[in-house]
C-alpha cells in the first residue's frame, strides 16, 4: 500500500477544521490532494520508507492524531493508487482502514463483486446503460471485450472503464491547495425520500450561498452538490458555470440541474450539502448582458431583498415556495 484516501467526519462548513487536517497530512507527506468538500488523497511512499511503517500503519497514527487534535474521526483506503484507494474507502468506516491487496489477483478479486458505480468518475446514467446489458459489476465489466464496451458507451469512456475495472490505476496524487470556498449543508431530521423536500432544501441552500457571496462581493464559477444517504455513503456532482456569479436564480438552476442528474429512485438521504467554488471578486467578473426584462426584473429585486435581510436579518425575505 502507499496511496491513502482520507474522508474526515466533520461539518461541511467548517473550513478551518479542514486545513488543519491537511496540514496533520502534510506531516507524513507533502504531496497531498485535496478532495473538497471532507476528503484528501495522500501518497505515503516517502513515509513508508522513512518511519518504517506501511501505510496501513501509517494511517492509523493518522486517525488518532486527528482524534486528539481535532475531535474528528476518519475512514481511510489504502490502495496501490489514487483510483484503488478511492474505491477502497467507499466501502471503509470511522474507525477502520480498507486496504485493497497489492498483488494483481487480489486487486481483481477485491474489485470483482463491486458495483460499477464504485469506480470514482462512473455517474448513473453509465451503470443504467452497462447494467441494462448485464454488466452491473466491475468483475464482469472486467471480462467483457472492449469492442462490447466501446459501441455502449463510446471509444474512450470504454478503454478507460476496462482498464480501471481491471485494476489498472494511472492516477498519481497531485498537491494542491484546499480551494477558497463557502458551503452551506442542509440536513434532515429524518431520512428524506420525498423529491420535493430535497428540491426545497436546495431551492433554500442556493438562496443562503447566494447571499453569502454578494455580501462578500464574490462570485463562483463552480458549483458542487453531495448527497449523503441514510447507510452513509455519499454521491457528488460538480458543475462548472457557464459564467461566474452570485445570482442565486442561476445557483438554484444549476443545483436542480445536479440533483436531477443523480437519477434518485426512492433514496433515503441525510443531508444535502452545496458548495460554490472557483472564488473571485465580484467587480473582475464578466456578466453576459441579455434583453430578458425577466432576469433583470428579478436582479433587481434581489438587490432589494439583500438590503432588507440586512436591514431585518436572513429570513425576513425568503422565497414563497419555502414561507410553509
Amino acid at each position: 500500500m502507499t496511496i491513502v484516501c482520507v474522508r474526515f467526519q466533520l461539518p461541511p462548513t467548517d473550513e478551518a477544521a479542514l486545513s488543519g487536517l491537511l496540514g496533520l497530512l502534510e506531516e507524513f507527506t507533502p504531496v497531498v490532494e485535496a478532495l473538497p468538500p471532507d476528503a484528501a488523497l495522500a501518497d505515503l511512499r516517502g513515509a513508508e520508507r522513512y518511519f518504517g511503517r506501511s501505510a496501513v500503519e501509517l494511517a492509523a497514527v493518522i486517525r488518532v492524531r486527528a482524534l486528539a487534535l481535532y475531535g474528528v474521526d476518519c475512514a481511510i483506503g489504502a490502495g496501490p493508487g489514487p483510483m484503488l484507494a478511492r474505491v477502497a474507502l467507499g466501502s471503509a468506516r470511522p474507525g477502520l482502514t480498507c486496504e485493497v491487496p497489492g498483488d494483481p489477483d487480489g486487486i481483481a478479486e477485491f474489485l470483482a463483486d463491486r458495483p460499477v458505480t464504485a469506480l470514482p468518475g462512473v455517474g448513473t446514467a453509465t451503470a443504467r446503460t452497462l447494467g441494462e446489458y448485464g454488466l452491473d459489476t466491475l468483475g464482469l465489466v472486467a471480462a467483457a471485450p472492449l469492442s462490447t464496451l466501446q459501441r455502449l458507451i463510446g471509444a474512450r469512456a470504454a478503454r478507460e472503464l476496462h482498464e480501471k475495472a481491471n485494476g489498472v490505476d494511472r492516477g498519481r496524487v497531485v498537491p494542491n491547495a484546499v480551494s477558497r470556498s463557502l458551503a452551506t449543508e442542509r440536513p434532515f431530521t429524518r431520512d428524506e425520500l420525498s423529491p420535493d423536500r430535497h428540491r426545497r432544501a436546495l431551492l433554500s441552500a442556493a438562496e443562503e450561498l447566494g447571499a453569502r457571496l454578494r455580501a462578500l462581493d464574490k462570485v463562483c464559477g463552480t458549483l458542487t452538490l453531495t448527497a449523503r444517504y441514510a447507510d452513509r455513503t455519499a454521491t457528488t456532482r460538480t458543475r462548472t458555470l457557464k459564467e461566474p456569479t452570485a445570482h442565486s436564480a442561476a445557483l438554484t438552476r444549476t443545483a436542480y440541474d445536479m440533483y436531477e442528474s443523480l437519477g434518485l429512485q426512492r433514496a433515503r438521504v441525510r443531508a444535502l450539502t452545496l458548495r460554490a467554488e472557483s472564488l473571485g471578486p465580484a467587480e473582475q467578473a464578466a456578466y453576459q448582458l441579455t434583453f430578458d426584462p425577466v432576469d433583470q426584473k428579478a436582479r433587481r429585486i434581489e438587490e432589494v431583498a439583500d438590503r432588507v435581510r440586512a436591514k431585518f436579518g436572513p429570513g425576513a425575505v425568503r422565497p414563497g415556495a419555502l414561507a410553509a
